[in-house]
């Protein structure tokens, strides 16, 4: 019988032995990590639709709420800079279940909030422990496999994982006038005890002991190359231009478009769909062209994407053509995620988890910072969203221009006779090699 029939990974007979697998990735444990990656998408979109009542029902304003949203991000954030390193220390069940249990009463708090203060407070809470999921999982993934084994992996996660962006601010929207605000975040807190339930049956300890306490010893010393950041900066700034959208999307549709809450979730989601989609096209790409070349396409399009929104929302024509531009703009990001977080941790080999807390960690702190920005206008104009997706999608421009060029390919001694030496055909290097090889002999 074959490894596909028997549900695990499957591996390329051509992969060398420090491409293979440490150890097997089934598709019941690949399909879990997904879910746990899917967090944020759920913790994120599934209320957004009620906003509008959550400022009536607890009496505050629409800037109020926008910073229960804003908490979430900074608990997402800073918890990834706490789960990773302890699970580097620890191994990663633990910490994952920890984070997983406290995931699950911050929910029900959020439910049971009595006040924008309480909601705020537990909303952070939430984020924090949410986050042990989203980190630890790709490190199980690091764990088990490697080379083009981990990347398959990888890219299926973000692909499944897209698909949440869909459901959960179309349930959200059904739910809200259903169950009300209160009802949609109860629903959230029921799939945080499934996660919970999921990670204890399914996520094994995949972190040898031996292995443990890298990052301890100065791990993060590794994240100081080229490569690295400026791979980092451009996925940070692309996800901010993701955020800077999700966070004004309810005002922006049902306020100054002026839809209601179930076409705001349809058109919500037809966004989402066409980030899914885009991530597809770029798995497909990503076989015959390199990370870096992918990644251009996307960054090139997030701004002239960015840039139309901008010079549409600054003349008096109808809000609804802002939705053309914005859909562009999401879809973009599928050919950005993928490649710039394969191009940054593959630029530190040696510190991996490390890298992996630093990314997540910038990507939402960021994000935290800009979900407030774009609420500064109040609830009738689109100017603050399109400044701020304009101004990140340039920011993300910069920073892949700054990317290290590849190495040159070594030139073949020149022999007595003025020819050059014979030798082995040459053969194409991976572009981990191409890209990265000077910082990593250094």
């Amino acid at each position: 019988m074959s490894r596909a029939s028997q549900g695990t990974w499957p591996e390329s007979p051509r992969e060398s032995p420090q491409e293979s697998p440490d150890g097997r990735i089934t598709g019941a444990l690949l399909a879990m990590l997904a879910v746990l990656a899917s967090v944020a998408p759920f913790g994120i979109d599934m209320y957004l639709s009620a906003f509008p009542r959550m400022a009536t029902d607890l009496h505050t304003g629409a800037t109020s709420v926008q910073l229960t949203l804003t908490t979430f991000l900074l608990g997402l954030s800073a918890g990834q800079l706490v789960f990773g390193p302890l699970s580097d220390r620890y191994g990663r069940r633990g910490p994952l279940l920890l984070g997983s249990a406290v995931f699950v009463a911050a929910s029900v708090l959020t439910a049971l909030a009595p006040t924008i203060t309480v909601l705020v407070a537990a909303r952070l809470l939430q984020g924090a422990s949410a986050a042990a999921g989203m980190v630890i999982g790709r490190a199980v993934v690091a764990d088990l496999a490697r080379g083009r084994a981990a990347a398959r992996a990888f890219s299926l996660m973000m692909i499944v994982g897209g698909v949440a962006p869909v459901v959960a601010p179309l349930l959200g929207s059904v739910l809200v006038g259903a169950v009300g605000w209160r009802g949609v975040l109860l629903v959230l807190a029921a799939l945080a005890l499934a996660m919970f339930a999921g990670s204890a049956l399914l996520v094994p300890e995949s972190l040898p002991p031996g292995r443990r306490g890298a990052t301890r010893r100065g791990g993060f010393r590794h994240l100081r190359r080229r490569a690295y950041l400026t791979a980092t900066g451009t996925l940070v700034f692309s996800f901010a231009v993701l955020m800077a959208y999700i966070s004004a999307s309810p005002f922006l549709y049902q306020t100054v478009i002026g839809v209601g809450a179930v076409p705001y979730g349809l058109l919500f989601a037809l966004n989402a769909l066409g980030l899914v989609l885009s991530s597809a096209l770029s798995s497909r790409l990503l076989r015959r062209a390199e990370p870096r070349r992918v990644l251009a396409l996307g960054v090139g399009w997030l701004l002239l994407a960015s840039l139309a929104l901008l010079a549409l929302a600054l003349t008096p024509l109808g809000a609804v053509w802002l939705t053309v531009p914005l859909f562009f703009a999401v879809a973009s990001l599928g050919f950005i995620l993928g490649p710039a977080t394969a191009l940054a941790l593959d630029a530190v080999p040696r510190a991996a988890g490390a890298g992996s807390a630093v990314v997540g960690a910038a990507q939402f702190g960021l994000a935290a910072l800009v979900t407030p920005v774009v609420g500064l206008g109040g609830e009738h104009t689109a100017v603050p969203m399109a400044l701020a997706m304009g101004g990140l999608a340039v920011l993300a421009g910069v920073s892949y221009l700054l990317f290290p060029a590849p190495l040159p390919a070594p030139r073949e001694p020149a022999t007595a006779g003025g020819g050059t030496r014979p030798g082995p055909p040459s053969v194409p290097a991976p572009t981990r090699d191409l890209t990265h090889s000077k910082e990593q002999r250094s």
